[in-house]
């Protein structure tokens, strides 16, 4: 039986069907790896199932020929936290949950875009203040959603999911940029760059892959570019956001809120975030659901499966 390590516990459906299989060792802790956890990992197991902020970077992988653990699956599609190439280089195979998360985090995309727009969670906080002090024709104003126009920047499964919510539900006109030309199956124009689609739009949604290739891609000069009554939205990464920037747009009202699911620093939240009425913030809440947690636990375990059946995983990057 193969020794795995699952490095934070998922859900009651996936661990039962880890354990019928494996020798699983499961961590006691909800925070990141160590390196040091991560080094001895790397030599006790035969694989292992790692998790948003499992950093493992080429400095890990750089003490070791070939380790025993020769495959990472991880949970989550995003692997910005794994230097693919140095796993590759070091005999270890990588993968995914593509996928599993589309619809689930394409709902918070949506619901964050409502509760920015409508200012749901700074009217929450007022009625559990108890200072509400009832309706008036001008309480809270906020802003439209239905025939606006939304610009999505990355036109992948995420991001498609997104536009056709916001096309289809609430009548908005679609722009989008991506890293290459994108045909879609519903109404929907590609912009040549970031700034154009950041001027043309009510409502900017991140939904890009992070990594090096993209940190910072949304900067001081994106929301330089957004109109003063434009929202901000983001569910992708938190390094895709310069956040410092994004602060200063927000103090300054040069836009007019915010939706984030994600942190430059998570899960270190700016105190200058926190303070302000104009955003609304979760808790990385992207794919919180049972079931869509339990089909990505599942797909980490198909990966495995497959790998050490000698096959190629079915989300091999």
């Amino acid at each position: 039986m193969k020794k795995i390590l699952i490095s934070r516990a998922l859900t009651e459906a996936a661990m039962e069907r880890a354990r019928a299989t494996y020798d699983v060792t499961l961590r006691d802790k909800t925070s990141p790896m160590t390196a040091a956890e991560m080094r001895s990992s790397l030599v006790l197991y035969d694989g292992m199932i790692p998790t948003l902020g499992d950093m493992f970077s080429a400095d890990i992988f750089a003490e070791f020929g070939r380790p025993k653990c020769r495959i990472l699956a991880n949970f989550g599609v995003g692997i910005n936290h794994i230097d693919v190439a140095a796993a590759r280089d070091h005999g270890v195979v990588v993968t995914n949950t593509p996928g599993a998360v589309t619809d689930a985090t394409a709902d918070i995309g949506l619901t964050l875009l409502l509760m920015s727009a409508r200012r749901a969670a700074e009217g929450e906080r007022l009625v559990r203040s108890g200072q509400w002090a009832g309706w008036t024709p001008t309480q809270m104003l906020g802003s439209h959603v239905s025939g606006k126009t939304v610009g999505i920047i990355g036109m992948g499964r995420i991001g498609q999911a997104i536009a056709r919510r916001c096309h289809f539900g609430f009548g908005m006109d679609v722009l989008f940029v991506n890293r290459s030309t994108k045909e879609v199956d519903f109404p929907a124009r590609q912009v040549g760059s970031l700034e154009a689609l950041a001027a043309e739009v009510d409502f900017l949604v991140a939904a890009t892959p992070g990594g090096a290739d993209t940190q910072h891609l949304i900067n001081a000069s994106t929301f330089a570019a957004m109109k003063p009554t434009a929202h901000f939205i983001n569910i992708s990464r938190g390094e895709v956001v310069d956040e410092a920037a994004l602060i200063t747009a927000l103090e300054a009202r040069a836009i007019a809120g915010a939706g984030l699911d994600v942190y430059e620093h998570e899960p270190t939240v700016p105190d200058a975030l926190k303070a302000m009425d104009n955003v609304t913030l979760l808790p990385h809440l992207g794919t919180a659901t049972e079931d869509v947690r339990t089909d990505m636990g599942m797909m980490s375990l198909d990966n495995l499966d497959a790998f050490f059946a000698g096959k190629t995983p079915p989300n091999a990057l």
